[in-house]
């Protein structure tokens, strides 16, 4: 546990570059965080109907592992983002993530181009399911299949 520790301890020039880091304080809808910067920076929304999001994402050298390939964690933030957008009300607040499952079926590797599709699968009270699929756009391969369970109580009490 030790040698962990001293791994994951920063040194003092990794410390004070640290420090030097401006990071402005985030309001919601003013701009883009750091976080979407880095995760969906790039993502393209094709289509938009009631319970339906398609959208088109070319996989960029941050989000891959050593191998090259979409990283697993990647995969899914995609299915977190995409299966909460396609239930997201505007003016509300987002809904939040109850439960994930993630089959992971294929591979994507760095300017593969990816197909995201996100359907509703059913509301009842506050409560959504999503499926996000994952293909490859130019071979149709299954990369992953997700579904997503949210929850967002939004009713005014008024």
């Amino acid at each position: 546990m030790e040698k962990v520790k001293q791994f994951l301890e920063p040194n003092q020039e990794e410390s004070e570059l640290v420090s030097r880091l401006a990071i402005p304080s985030h309001r919601p809808g003013a701009y883009s965080s750091f976080y979407e910067d880095f995760a969906l920076k790039g993502i393209r929304v094709d289509r938009v109907e009631p319970g339906l999001v398609v959208c088109t994402f070319k996989v960029p050298p941050r989000l891959t592992d050593r191998n090259g390939r979409l990283a697993s964690g990647a995969i899914a933030n995609l299915v977190d983002e995409v299966g909460g957008a396609v239930v997201h009300t505007e003016g509300l607040p987002m809904n939040v993530s109850v439960d994930m499952s993630i089959s992971f079926l294929s591979t994507a590797n760095v300017n593969d181009e990816l197909e995201i599709t996100s359907r509703v699968l059913g509301r009842k009270g506050g409560y959504s399911g999503t499926s996000v699929l994952l293909r490859n756009k130019a071979t149709g391969e299954l990369i992953a299949e997700g579904r997503h369970s949210l929850f967002g109580n939004h009713a005014s009490k008024l």
